[in-house]
């Protein structure tokens, strides 16, 4: 098991944060510090300058460093935090006016600078296949060969409509959706949520968006008995919500959405995600919508291009991989 970095480490390199500590999970804690540590160090190595809290302090109002952050213009004028110029592209253009999708609540600022944010971490993983839609078709039925159809578009940071009845009606998307062409006419959706160091947050649903995210689910026919008291206000509810935006895709009443599942991909060392995804996947009577991976087995399978592997593993992924 890897060692927690002491306070005296974490301060000296300016990572000593209390958002890392994670109520009665100390693995989560101790993996959250550790990766804002070795962040901290990974922009040290490069040459690039420290950040703060907040990310883009008024001039002459007071700001804290923060090891783990870049500062905001710097980062926008470099594109220090992707590891690609593919990666870097991607960004830029979600990021951009033409991408923008409604009611999105996309957090430029983080994406840019803050080198934990988990939308970069996507960007990072899966820029290269934005750039490559034969590379992107050939990644997905190597990760998983039983997808339909062909990679006609990769989205990133994509819902089919915020806030709208006629899906789940909140905020929610995918951090990464593959789009396939089924062959009649029809599409699919592999809509991925990619995270590196968050960890599951208990919230409870809006009461008046309830009654639909059961019909949903239910409509569904893919889960088992106590369902509903299992994800309600508990740590699945993120998890539950967004796999059920893609549900919402399958049932709308246009019939463009014919075969969909929803992937969770984190690092070996997210304990949370893994357990969370783990305990998820118990609650299904029919599993095949829903899966989880980690980043490193998507890494080993040898589709993503070497260079862009190895920087991402130096990057991200101080943790053992097994």
């Amino acid at each position: 098991m890897a060692v927690e970095p002491s306070r005296a480490e974490l301060e000296a390199a300016h990572c000593w944060l209390t958002d890392d500590h994670v109520p009665k999970r100390p693995e989560m804690t101790a993996y959250r510090r550790r990766v804002r540590l070795h962040q901290a160090r990974w922009r040290e190595a490069h040459g690039h300058p420290i950040g703060s809290q907040p990310l883009a302090p008024p001039p002459g109002k007071p700001s804290l460093p923060v090891g783990s952050r870049l500062p905001v213009e710097y980062a926008r004028a470099t594109g220090a935090t992707f590891l690609t110029a593919a990666a870097h592209d991607a960004a830029t253009f979600r990021l951009s006016a033409t991408a923008k999708e409604p009611h999105q609540s996309l957090d430029a600022q983080r994406t840019w600078a803050d080198l934990l944010w988990s939308t970069a971490f996507c960007f990072n993983l899966f820029g290269e296949l934005a750039a490559d839609l034969e590379l992107a078709d050939h990644a997905v039925h190597t990760w998983w060969p039983d997808v339909p159809g062909t990679v006609v578009a990769v989205r990133f940071e994509h819902s089919p409509g915020r806030l709208d009845p006629a899906y789940i009606g909140n905020l929610c998307a995918f951090g990464v959706a593959f789009v396939l062409d089924l062959g009649d006419g029809s599409s699919g959706i592999l809509g991925v949520k990619a995270v590196y160091a968050d960890w599951n947050k208990r919230q409870p649903p809006k009461p008046e968006r309830l009654a639909r995210y059961v019909e949903v689910t239910e409509r569904s026919g893919g889960f088992g008995t106590g369902w509903l008291d299992a994800v309600n206000g508990t740590e699945l509810i993120h998890i539950w919500l967004e796999h059920q935006l893609l549900h919402s895709m399958l049932q709308h009443p246009d019939g463009e959405w014919q075969w969909g599942r929803y992937v969770v991909v984190h690092p070996v060392g997210n304990t949370d995600f893994a357990g969370a995804s783990a305990t998820y996947r118990g609650l299904l009577a029919d599993g095949s919508t829903f899966a989880s991976t980690t980043a490193e087995d998507l890494l080993r399978r040898g589709v993503l291009p070497e260079a862009m592997v190895a920087a991402f593993r130096q990057r991200y992924l101080p943790e053992p991989d097994g």
